[in-house]
């Protein structure tokens, strides 16, 4: 079983029981510098395809899987291979078939391969009437061989130090000494790999699989990170596409050479989400499972400090009943805000925990923040994330600014102003990828215009970005959905955008100039009844489930 499926199943069950109070025991609830656009020749490729998915009640789910063989160094196509696993579910009424469509849930480092084994077509199932559905777990991630893995204990060992500190006592020689021994790990437990993780090498390989399942033109779906990966093909190979959807996109100009602001603003969209969903409690009691007494602002930083001051007892989750630290009830917090649909579940952890039992926060960080596998080791995408993002983006190598950052966000964003500690890892970090990709991105006018879909108020990738992404691009068109939370086709979060996405991938029909859509997402606490309370558990949690551990997909 995929490390995805493991933690699907188990989060489906352990939540809806810690939340609707059930005395099931919970003891075994766990299972244990730019290039020039010209592109390279596509390298000759066979896949060989097998079943490789399972149903939940052990047949054959219709998945299939193969492995390619392609250039870990694209300057050297004869040379050392990285080998992506791929996996493709078949379009569902063949005879409408239009080819196949490639997606990308972002991250960077999210395995779609996996995904696809773990829940088949999952959110894609309109589309996969008339596209076969493929996704690959891209160079370094997944399945894929060489896989990065730093091989730390993600919780006191990783990219984000614990406690997070603050700027009024931060220790900056341990805050950096442990973030070399971060780096350290990576580079001693990982090889030439490391140098060739670009969204543009990526990109390379998807032209490979492209041609590979036989498309003469792509068709293609990314949210959040998988956009800039989007626009690079697009860039890169301009007469190769014949559609590409950009969801919840990242200002492509920006995203290499000024990750540092993205990173900023992207933390001051965290802390606006956090502010709309107490706003949303306190004009709704009901709906936020009585959270705050009618105050909920100030009854969320009292919580904090509650925490802070004495961990918060989780034993109902009997798998690991640590008490939960103020720094857990916040990585649970931004965890849950990339969804609308996650707020009830977030009202209620929160309700329980005012109460004394943060046992939903635990069962969270374990299987979402910090999932571990099926050995006990701690799943290494957060691994993954850094060595991609280490290796193109241009962060800063001065320290001190880091430092100076986290004081001004301990300002601006007093919720989740450790984003620049988290970030101390980049400026270390002496591995960098020489054919990464930082643009242009302009589109010209010859080729099929990208539907761009962003969301108002998207906290993980705002707003702004989608506007940016869509004049980086020049030939481009934008839907706005009006809402909240990370991601929006497939999401049951707007028939609206979900109908515009599907003319445009089936028929190419681009919407009119200014579309705008509104979200139909309700904000309704969990229901009392067990039945009812599994269904909303796996619905809030299945945007954070299916991109990975929490606050990776940026």
């Amino acid at each position: 079983m995929s490390y995805l499926t493991a933690r699907r199943s188990a989060v489906a069950g352990v939540l809806t029981a810690l939340v609707i109070g059930s005395p099931a025991t919970l003891a075994h609830a766990r299972t244990d510098g730019a290039v020039a656009t010209a592109a390279p020749a596509t390298p000759a490729l066979e896949l060989d395809w097998t079943p490789c998915g399972l149903t939940p009640e052990g047949t054959d789910s219709g998945v299939e899987c193969a492995t390619a063989g392609l250039p870990m160094d694209y300057d050297e196509p004869d040379g050392e291979q990285v080998r992506i696993a791929v996996a493709r579910v078949p379009a569902t009424q063949p005879a409408e078939r239009i080819g196949s469509l490639f997606f990308n849930l972002g991250g960077p480092g999210a395995p779609s391969a996996e995904l696809l084994q773990a829940i088949g077509s999952g959110p894609f199932s309109a589309l996969n009437a008339r596209f076969d559905i493929v996704g690959f777990d891209p160079r370094g991630t997944g399945q894929s061989t060489p896989a990065v893995d730093c091989e730390v204990n993600q919780e006191t060992e990783g990219l984000t130090p614990r406690p997070m500190p603050i700027p009024v006592d931060v220790d900056a020689d341990a805050l950096v000494a442990r973030a070399q021994d971060y780096v350290d790990s990576c580079l001693a437990n990982n090889g030439e790999i490391l140098a060739h993780l670009s969204t543009a090498n990526v990109a390379r390989d998807m032209d490979a699989l492209r041609a590979a399942v036989g498309d003469e033109k792509l068709s293609y779906l990314g949210y959040s990170y998988g956009t800039f990966l989007g626009a690079t093909y697009a860039a890169l190979f301009p007469d190769r596409y014949r559609a590409i959807v950009l969801d919840a996109p990242v200002d492509a100009e920006r995203y290499i050479p000024d990750p540092f602001t993205l990173s900023s603003l992207q933390a001051v969209g965290f802390e606006r989400a956090l502010n709309r969903f107490l706003a949303a409690c306190a004009g709704d009691q009901a709906a936020c499972a009585g959270f705050g007494n009618g105050d909920p602002g100030p009854a969320y930083d009292a919580l904090l400090a509650t925490a802070a001051a004495t961990p918060i007892p989780a034993d109902r989750y009997e798998a690991d009943p640590r008490p939960v630290t103020a720094d857990d009830i916040r990585d649970v917090t931004l965890t849950l805000l990339y969804s609308k649909h996650n707020w009830a579940l977030l009202a209620a952890t929160l309700a329980q925990a005012e109460d004394g039992d943060a046992s939903v926060v635990r069962a969270i960080i374990d299987l979402i923040v910090f999932p571990r596998e099926e050995d006990g080791s701690y799943d290494p995408q957060s691994d993954r994330f850094f060595a991609i993002m280490a290796g193109e983006r241009q962060w800063p190598t001065d320290v001190e600014a880091y430092l100076a950052r986290g004081a001004q966000d301990w300002v601006n964003v007093p919720h989740f102003w450790g984003f620049a500690y988290s970030e101390i890892p980049f400026a270390l970090w002496p591995v960098h990828d020489e054919d990464a990709y930082d643009g242009p991105f302009t589109v010209p006018d010859s080729s099929p215009t990208p539907l761009v879909i962003a969301t108002t108020y998207d906290p993980a990738t705002p707003y702004a970005g989608g506007v940016a992404m869509v004049q980086a691009l020049g030939n481009a068109r934008l839907v706005t959905m009006e809402g909240d939370g990370h991601g929006a086709y497939g999401l049951e979060n707007s028939a609206c955008v979900d109908a515009a996405t599907e003319a445009y991938l089936f028929d190419g029909t681009v919407p009119a100039a200014g579309t705008v859509c509104a979200q139909e997402v309700p904000f309704v606490g969990l229901q009392p009844s067990p039945a009812q309370a599994a269904a909303d558990g796996r619905a809030a949690l299945s945007v954070a489930d299916a991109l990975g551990a929490g606050r990776l997909v940026r």
